[in-house]
């Protein structure tokens, strides 16, 4: 009888043992239940008119400059109704305020959170986790308090404010809410990511540090994410595997983009020559993390002999096998920093034009919005009605440092008729170019100028 109670007993213990790993595994998903892209007014938009009097209205560019920014502007990628912040659209870009800046933070995070809760019938009091990542702003209180403070979230609320991280920032939050996930059970967590860029706009006439004013916009986009199983059907997708990597101990990876201030004082972005290079190493460590989980086995093994017989036959001569994306991936979300970017992480992807149409679009649109950009990927996407159940989709985020943080999500339910904040314009794109022919058009006459370097232009032509 005592032998036969121990053998329960145990056999009891065994049981309860396993239905909590079970509940423990289960609770420890990481659902996106929605997220809301932000809009600027239509007063905010940088067309080409508004564009051209901003750049010859600073003091500091000659002809050389404008010439620079005219090809660099014609080439870029951006469109035509992208959004710049309230000083610059102002003309007041050399005298930035606290006040300002902030009001243009309150309007990006305030305005999608608004949003974020109203559609998805989530109370700001049930917000168990809050991550904030706006880089180039600091404010006291913080910005995680002023969210509290506005929706009078709960004391106990878990609060992190990710400074720094940059155009990565947003999957480097979800790779975060995923392991305090592990710990908080049955809790919502909200990621709000966007940029300041009302302090952060460079005056000089350092080529390394104008490109950012053309490819930076106006951006923002708050996320809702559970581990709650019970919220599984109503969630748009679950989050498969995130993989990050910080290259920074390399020094030219470290200062390949760095905020700091030229000869001149003023102070803004450098983006030096070893970026592309820095870009390319932290994406192929990234890669070697993450495709070996993600890939099916066949599509390892066949790259693996396709390798070992190129190394041998061709004497490491001709074209370099590579692995093929689409066997893992259907659709692939990728930061659109800027058209260089784009190309060249469609080359190594062996990507197609449909491929890259949404992260093209987006850029054309909306501009590189920093760490929010590849938000505005997928909800193009969304747009589209491209996504369907049990697709997957993988995130490429890259960022100073250098860093290089992908995660890989699954679709839950099949796109809605629902196009967020392409609304007003979805049914134009794809557009058959992004070059910016309308500024090539109004500002030619700059090419015709003779070399003045730093002399500036007194009239502007028509």
């Amino acid at each position: 009888m005592d032998l036969f109670m121990a053998i329960s007993l145990l056999f009891l213990c065994f049981i309860f043992f396993i239905y909590k790993s079970y509940l423990q595994k289960r609770n420890q998903n990481c659902y996106l239940l929605g997220y809301e892209c932000y809009k600027a007014s239509d007063d905010l938009k940088l067309d080409t008119e508004t564009c051209g009097k901003l750049i010859l209205r600073n003091k500091n560019l000659g002809s050389d400059q404008y010439k620079f920014l005219l090809r660099t502007m014609v080439n870029a990628g951006i469109g035509e109704e992208t959004y710049g912040p309230r000083n610059v659209i102002d003309g007041t870009e050399e005298t930035p305020n606290l006040s300002g800046s902030l009001s243009e933070v309150d309007d990006i995070v305030f305005g999608t959170l608004d949003k974020l809760f109203d559609n998805n019938g989530v109370s700001p009091s049930e917000i168990d986790i809050l991550v904030i990542t706006i880089s180039m702003i600091t404010s006291v209180p913080s910005l995680p308090a002023r969210v509290i403070n506005r929706y009078k979230m709960r004391d106990d609320v878990k609060v992190f404010n990710l400074s720094g991280m940059g155009c990565s920032a947003s999957v480097i939050a979800v790779d975060l809410v995923h392991h305090l996930f592990k710990t908080y059970m049955n809790s919502f967590a909200v990621i709000v990511s966007s940029e300041s860029l009302i302090p952060n706009w460079y005056r000089g006439n350092e080529r390394s540090m104008m490109l950012p004013n053309i490819l930076f916009r106006l951006g923002g986009c708050s996320l809702l994410l559970t581990n709650k199983s019970s919220m599984k059907h109503k969630s748009l997708m679950k989050l498969k595997l995130s993989v990050r990597f910080h290259g920074a101990a390399s020094d030219e990876a470290y200062q390949s983009c760095t905020r700091v201030e030229d000869s001149q004082g003023y102070c803004g972005f450098s983006l030096s020559k070893s970026l592309p290079q820095a870009a390319a190493k932290a994406v192929t460590m990234n890669f070697r993390v993450l495709l070996p989980k993600t890939l099916p086995l066949r599509e390892l093994v066949r790259y693996a002999t396709v390798s070992f017989l190129h190394s041998k036959t061709n004497n490491n001569k001709g074209k370099t096998p590579s692995l093929n994306m689409k066997s893992g991936f259907q659709h692939f979300c990728i930061h659109p920093g800027g058209r260089a970017v784009i190309d060249a992480m469609g080359r190594s992807l062996g990507l197609n034009e449909y491929d890259l149409e949404p992260t093209r679009m987006a850029l054309h649109r909306f501009g590189n919005t920093s760490a929010a950009g590849i938000w505005y990927v997928l909800s193009y996407m969304e747009a589209k009605k491209r996504l369907k159940k049990g697709d997957r989709i993988l995130m490429i985020s890259l960022g100073a440092g250098f860093k290089c943080n992908n995660c890989v999500w699954e679709v839950m339910k099949d796109a809605t008729d629902d196009v967020n904040v392409w609304k007003d314009c979805i049914g134009r794109y794809p557009v058959k170019s992004t070059a910016n022919t309308s500024f090539l058009e109004k500002y030619s006459w700059v090419n015709e100028l003779e070399p003045q370097p730093n002399k500036k232009i007194e009239k502007i032509k028509n």
